[in-house]
C-alpha cells in the first residue's frame, strides 16, 4: 500500500471510530454550558440527540439552532429530581428514536456554598437527588434499551471535586465522589450487557455553573498560574472527551474516571 493511500485508510478509519451514525443519545443539563456543547459534538458526528434540562423554551431556542445545522435533535423538559419525570423522559426518547444507545449525565446542583458544618438540612435531598440519585434512575431506565440493543455507553459528568475537597464545595464534593464510585460499580455490573460507564472530572471551565470563580481576573489569574495548562477549560475540551467516551473510539474503556483539569489534580 502506497503512503497516500495508507494515509487515506488511516483518516477513513479514524472518522469511523467516532462516528455515531444510527445511535441515540440522551443528555441531560443539556441547554447550555457543558451539556449543550456534548449535544453538538454528538449531533455533529451523526447521533440523534435529546436534550433535556428544566425549561422547554430554552432547549426549543438550541434545538431549533442545532436544527439549522443539521441535526436531528428533540427536546423533552424534565427536571431530574423527580423520579416520575426522568421516567417519562426515557419513554418520550424510545418512543421518538427507538431506544438509546448513549446517556449523558450532566445535570448537577450546588444549593450551598461554605463550611459543611453550616450545610443546611433542607439542601441535602435537593443535592443528593440530582447528583446522584437521578443518575442512578436514568442508568436504570435505559439499561433495558441499552442491552436490548446490544450495548451503550453512559458517560457521568464528575468533578475533580468529586477526587480532592473543594474549599466551600464539601457536599458538592461527597456527592461527585459518590458518582464516581456509582460510575465503577455500574461499569462492573452491566458489563455483561454491553453497557461501558465511564465518569468526566473536569476542573475550571468557563461555565455560568463557574461563574463566581472566574469572573474576577484577579482570582482566576491566582487559581491558574500554578496549572501545567496555565488556563482555564472550555466546553468544547469537555465535549471532546465525552465524544471519545460516546463512540467506538473507547470501546475498550469502562470503570474510568476521566480528568480535564490543566493538570489541577497532578
Amino acid at each position: 500500500m502506497c503512503l497516500c493511500a495508507l494515509f487515506t485508510h488511516f483518516i477513513t478509519l479514524s472518522l469511523d471510530t467516532f462516528n455515531l451514525t444510527g445511535k441515540v443519545a440522551l443528555v441531560t443539563g443539556a441547554s447550555k454550558g457543558i451539556g449543550e456543547a456534548i449535544a453538538r459534538f454528538l449531533a455533529e458526528a451523526g447521533a440523534q440527540v435529546v436534550i433535556s434540562s428544566r425549561k422547554q423554551a430554552d432547549l426549543d431556542a438550541l434545538a431549533e439552532d442545532m436544527r439549522q445545522q443539521g441535526a436531528d435533535i428533540t427536546a423533552i423538559a424534565a427536571h431530574v429530581g423527580d423520579s416520575e419525570q426522568l421516567k417519562a423522559l426515557v419513554e418520550k426518547t424510545i418512543e421518538t428514536y427507538g431506544g438509546v444507545d448513549i446517556l449523558v449525565n450532566n445535570a448537577a446542583a450546588n444549593p450551598h456554598y461554605g463550611p459543611t458544618l453550616e450545610f443546611p438540612e433542607s439542601a441535602f435531598e435537593k443535592i443528593m437527588q440530582i447528583n446522584v440519585k437521578s443518575p442512578l434512575e436514568l442508568t436504570k431506565l435505559v439499561q433495558p434499551s441499552m442491552k436490548a440493543r446490544g450495548g451503550g455507553s453512559i458517560i457521568n459528568i464528575s468533578s475533580i471535586a468529586g477526587l480532592t475537597p473543594d474549599p466551600g464545595l464539601g457536599m458538592y464534593s461527597v456527592t461527585k465522589a459518590a458518582l464516581n464510585m456509582l460510575t465503577k460499580v455500574f461499569a462492573k455490573e452491566l458489563g455483561v450487557d454491553g453497557i461501558r460507564v465511564n465518569a468526566i472530572c473536569p476542573g475550571l471551565i468557563k461555565t455560568k455553573f463557574s461563574q463566581a470563580l472566574w469572573e474576577d481576573e484577579k482570582t482566576l489569574a491566582r487559581f491558574t498560574k500554578h496549572l501545567p495548562i496555565a488556563r482555564m477549560g472550555t466546553v468544547e475540551e469537555i465535549a471532546g472527551l465525552a465524544l471519545f467516551l460516546a463512540s467506538p473510539a473507547s470501546g475498550y474503556c469502562t470503570g474510568g474516571i476521566y480528568t480535564a483539569d490543566g493538570g489541577t489534580t497532578i
